[in-house]
């Protein structure tokens, strides 16, 4: 899950795999799968930094347990 900040100043978070596209009009809205627009303070690369970042996360925890299973 990644944090994003609605125009309300709340904190949500959503899954990434959820986020269908994100358009800057100029204000940032995020589009679920399911059809759902979100308005958020944060610009799209920042959105975007968030989800590689988090992606980078699962990759690398999924490696580090793989090679953990692997030792003897």
């Amino acid at each position: 899950m990644i944090s994003i900040t609605r125009f309300d100043k709340s904190i949500v978070f959503i899954n990434p795999h959820e986020i269908e596209f994100i358009e800057e009009t100029p204000d940032t809205i995020i589009t679920t799968v399911s059809g759902k627009k979100i308005l958020v303070k944060e610009k799209a690369k920042e959105i975007i930094d968030r989800i590689v970042t988090y992606r980078a996360r699962i990759v690398g925890e999924s490696l580090n347990s793989a090679s953990a299973g692997t030792e003897r």
